[in-house]
């Protein structure tokens, strides 16, 4: 896609304001003895949901070990020091990108605490709806909150809650929240795993030697060697418990009315590996068939068919094989470019697409070239994108995307922005984008192409098979924070602006 995005930036040369940001990712591991490696592995396959932050927790049998780092997971946790510091059998960790509060090391998960039941950690993908309610309803009530994470919320929850163990107070916490959760939290003996009731946010339940995992996504269990068991379901709460004499239970509670799953179609567009399978589905082959649907609802007459990397990559594919023009790695994607690079002066930041991408001269001068997107969320990368093609000597340069417009603002964990600042709504028509990126056409994939990419239906607009709400508007939840917020409020409590 574009690329992840800063909601608040209008500054035209902040390519990392022009995408939407990956949420986060969650891994959790009960009695292994290298629980703790295994978890950093596990969290660096799932880096690309959050590149801001890292944390470890683990549980020797006497007490809890925490690691928290902003930055990269393998910046920190390849250390075999760090390693060393996280004793015991069992673990669990997050990568973050931060969709509610500020990217400082007290909003780095997984957040611990200490209740009556004993210490429990727990750290989340996605996004609280009430989060901000919940919030201000415990503050009122003399409870202390030293982060601006929904996460910490569940916590004051857990420890309100009058039921008798561990689980049970879980259970009873999430219960009150709306909202998208795959959320993982660690006791002294337990592992639990639990989606919210839409299932928007994917989690699995993997074993390696008869140890159970949560994952966000399959491929943290690729990488370690670990079985698939099958997906967490849509408002189900799985608590894997190490028994006195060392047998490991696991036991499914659906404490919620039962409702039909709707997992977030971005997981398919951008956020999933493509190496994973989500809910069943291979990303890799969704994607490549949005390209194909793209090309039969958008065909155009051209040379070569060009992927924006990476996100784009498997849809050109896809895109390349049902019109049959030839599919050429057009634009270089340089991996070793990250979102700390120096730009001191707007002259020196005006190359900020260079520094990301370079046009592979031979395989576009004199050609019309098929730019093939995953999404486009405000444009400004596209701009420059469609510049530099010309600029390599393309003859003609045709946009095609392959998801459809996003019209509207996200609440359950991706970072999207305002609705205003999106392409889509800064545009009375497809001409009039058109004209502002530079290109000679574009186009968008339907929301049907869409959905028969992915599911194999159509959309059914009584009940959406997905959740769906940036591109139509349906949101499959209440937005209780959105309707008690004053437009220029921000989406999250800040408490403490600190340094560094």
């Amino acid at each position: 896609m574009e690329s992840p995005v800063s909601v608040s930036t209008n500054d035209p040369f902040d390519l990392d304001g022009d995408t939407l940001h990956e949420e986060c990712g969650v891994f959790g591991i009960l009695g292994h003895p290298d629980a703790a490696a295994l978890t950093a592995l596990g969290l660096h396959a799932l880096q690309h949901r959050g590149q801001e932050a890292a944390g470890i927790v683990s549980f020797d049998g006497r007490q809890f070990h925490s690691e928290r780092q902003l930055g990269l997971v393998g910046d920190h946790f390849t250390d075999p020091a760090t390693l060393k510091r996280l004793p015991g059998e069992m673990a669990m960790g997050h990568v973050r990108y931060s969709t509610t509060g500020e990217t400082i090391l007290r909003n780095v998960q997984p957040l611990f605490a200490e209740l009556e039941v004993g210490g429990i950690a727990i750290a989340h993908n996605g996004n609280l709806t009430n989060g901000l309610t919940l919030r201000r309803r415990l503050i009122a009530q003399g409870a202390i909150c030293q982060s601006t994470s929904d996460t910490e919320v569940i916590l004051h929850l857990i420890a309100r809650s009058q039921r008798a163990s561990s689980s049970d107070r879980f259970v009873d916490a999430i219960g009150a929240v709306e909202g998208a959760y795959a959320m993982v939290a660690m006791t002294r003996t337990k592992l639990i795993g639990a989606r919210d009731p839409n299932g928007i946010r994917p989690l699995v339940l993997g074993d390696l030697d008869g140890k159970p995992i949560f994952a966000s996504e399959t491929c943290a269990l690729d990488i370690i060697g670990a079985k698939f068991v099958r997906d967490v379901e849509n408002g189900e709460v799985i608590v894997c418990e190490i028994q006195p004499d060392g047998e490991i239970t696991i036991e499914s509670l659906k404490p919620f009315p039962a409702r039909r799953e709707r997992v977030c179609l971005f997981e398919y567009v951008y956020f999933a590996r493509p190496d994973s399978v989500v809910a069943g589905r291979s990303v890799y082959a969704a994607r490549k068939r949005m390209g194909m649907n793209l090309a039969k609802e958008a065909p155009v007459e051209a040379d070569v068919v060009v992927p924006v990397p990476d996100g784009g990559t498997p849809a050109a594919i896809g895109y390349a094989q049902q019109s049959g023009i030839p599919f050429e790695l057009g634009i270089i994607r340089n991996h070793y470019v990250g979102r700390t690079f120096i730009e001191p002066t707007q002259s020196i930041r005006a190359f900020g697409v260079k520094l990301k991408h370079s046009a592979n001269r031979a395989e576009i001068a004199g050609k019309r070239v098929v730019l093939i997107d995953d999404s486009i969320v405000r444009g400004t990368t596209s701009v420059k994108i469609v510049q530099m093609m010309r600029d390599a000597g393309a003859t003609e340069v045709h946009i095609r995307v392959a998801s459809p417009m996003i019209f509207h603002s996200d609440y359950y964990g991706i970072d999207t922005p305002d609705p205003e600042k999106l392409l889509a709504n800064q545009h009375p028509d497809l001409a009039s984008m058109c004209r502002y990126i530079g290109a000679d056409s574009l186009a968008f994939l339907s929301i049907d192409g869409l959905y028969t990419a992915v599911g194999g239906e159509k959309r059914d607009p009584a009940a959406p098979q997905f959740t769906d709400h940036y591109f139509t508007g349906d949101y499959p939840t209440q937005l209780t924070d959105l309707k008690g917020r004053a437009k220029n409020e921000p989406k999250q409590i800040s408490l403490l602006k600190e340094a560094g």
